[in-house]
């Protein structure tokens, strides 16, 4: 089983439903570019990879002590006494504490099972150094989960269970269908398990709990502010902004060469082929970690000069860091660029005609180039659409047609050819010698109409948002200053 990677974050990503290549998608987000109040997101993963994690158990099995000295010589090879005084607990069954959270206990068997999904989401293999560091990131994870999960509880305004298995069961019917055993079955497979996915779950539900009774009721944002930026939005018209994802870690004088290689450490995962949102949720300390990393649309004015100075050369898909700025490092994602208040081209609504020509196993390269030429030469023949069915038949191709796509559907390095292309021209030819070679042909374009912007009502919510987000962030850090908690 190789899921295929796809986005599933509300601003970030669509999840890939019911399909056992998805991922555990995020249900509760809501749209917007900024992070909702919904804190309640799941793990966000691609690229999982198939093999099992196991565990060892160790242990000695005396064998009973002979009547006769030869059978007990026999029975006793090592000499060993006929009474053993055991100077530590021996049972294999007894999980060690990795934690204590004002009296709760986190095990090793916690950590390793989040753990196995953070490894999961990478192509790559991990160093035995790069494990105890995400080790120790995913056991700080869990102790903000427990913390947040017991000031619930503390407040009366606990999860209930239903609530848990009511969200595991929609993370399943997104990527599974209906059924919750082949999710279960996956888990273990990666070395995790449903019990810890559910408990990722109910730490985010508790947590929405206490914003929803502590926060989020107190927050006000008056209009006056939000027409304010509107005004700013409509004076920024044209000008460029940028969707970033971003993974931070602050650092003093003294863990800065500490953070600066963890932070190099996750780039190179990141490069090769590892989940963005995944190492954001579990690594990044900024407020955005929860959803993934995302910081929305945003205007190089509204960044930190450092972090300006690197969006503004950066391409879609480009990633880029540690970039130092003032309290630690942070990488940057360049998910998306568009222009304030403009209309994206890439939200044309374009017909295309796809013609595509395959091989017969055996064809020699020699057939193979013929064949190529000779469909090149013949989609540049075709004097339009009306004709490219006809011809299609001639050069021995198969033909699709599609009269509803939306530009930014197709492939990145598709995206610009196609918005080239005048009605009735084809693209290159393009594909594998095992997958076919193809070329995509524009019957006709619609253009999108002018962006009016975000409403007030959008606007007001975002700045409710990032109202939360700090607010939600101090209350935390106090959590972590009143607890009192033990390591082992």
């Amino acid at each position: 089983m190789r899921p295929l990677a796809v986005l599933a974050n509300a601003a970030i990503c669509a999840s890939n439903s019911g399909s056992v290549k998805g991922i555990f998608a995020n249900e509760f987000a809501g749209s917007g570019v900024n992070m909702r109040r919904n804190w309640n997101t799941h793990v966000i993963l691609k690229n999982f990879s198939t093999g099992l994690s196991s565990l060892a158990a160790l242990g000695v099995a005396l064998s009973p002590i002979a009547a006769s000295a030869q059978q007990a010589a026999a029975a006793n090879p090592l000499g060993l006494p006929d009474e053993v005084n055991l100077l530590g607990q021996s049972d294999p069954n007894v999980r060690t504490a990795t934690a204590i959270v004002n009296g709760q206990v986190i095990t090793g068997t916690d950590v390793d099972q989040r753990v196995a999904l953070v490894v999961s989401s990478s192509r790559n293999q991990f160093s035995q150094a790069e494990i105890q560091q995400l080790r120790a990131q995913v056991l700080r994870n869990l102790i903000d989960e427990t913390l947040q999960i017991q000031e619930a509880e503390a407040q009366e305004i606990p999860v209930q269970q239903s609530d848990i298995e009511q969200s595991y069961a929609r993370v399943a019917a997104q990527n599974f269908g209906q059924e919750t055993g082949r999710m279960d079955e996956y888990l273990l497979s990666i070395g995790s398990s449903p019990a810890s996915l559910k408990r990722q779950i109910h730490g985010e539900l508790a947590w929405q709990n206490v914003l929803g009774r502590n926060i989020t009721p107190f927050i006000n944002v008056s209009a006056e502010e939000v027409n304010e930026t509107m005004k700013r939005l409509e004076e920024a018209r044209g000008t460029e902004e940028y969707r970033l994802g971003e993974i931070y870690m602050n650092a003093t004088s003294e863990t800065q060469q500490e953070k600066l290689q963890i932070m190099q450490q996750i780039l190179e995962q990141l490069q090769q082929g590892g989940s963005f949102q995944a190492f954001a949720r579990q690594f990044s300390e900024a407020s955005t970690a929860p959803v993934g990393g995302d910081l929305g649309f945003v205007r190089l004015a509204q960044l930190p000069v450092e972090l300006a100075q690197v969006a503004q050369e950066m391409q879609p898909g480009q990633l880029v860091g540690p970039v130092p700025i003032p309290g630690g490092f942070s990488i940057l994602y360049l998910i998306d660029k568009r222009q304030v208040l403009m209309a994206d081209p890439r939200d044309a609504v374009v017909s295309l005609k796809q013609m595509s020509i395959s091989f017969e196993q055996g064809m020699s390269e020699e057939q193979i180039s013929a064949k190529i030429d000779g469909f090149t030469q013949g989609v540049q023949a075709i004097p339009g659409c009306g004709a490219a069915d006809e011809a299609a038949a001639a050069l021995d191709a198969q033909i699709v047609t599609n009269d509803q796509l939306v530009v930014r559907q197709l492939p990145d390095q598709l995206q610009t050819l196609v918005l080239r292309l005048q009605v009735g021209q084809a693209t290159p030819p393009f594909g594998s010698i095992e997958d076919g070679v193809r070329v995509l042909m524009l019957c006709g374009r619609d253009d999108p109409q002018g962006d009016s912007g975000p409403s007030f009502d959008e606007l007001m919510r975002q700045k409710e948002d990032e109202r939360i987000n700090k607010r939600a962030q101090r209350y935390l850090r106090d959590l972590r200053n009143d607890a009192y908690i033990e390591y082992n």
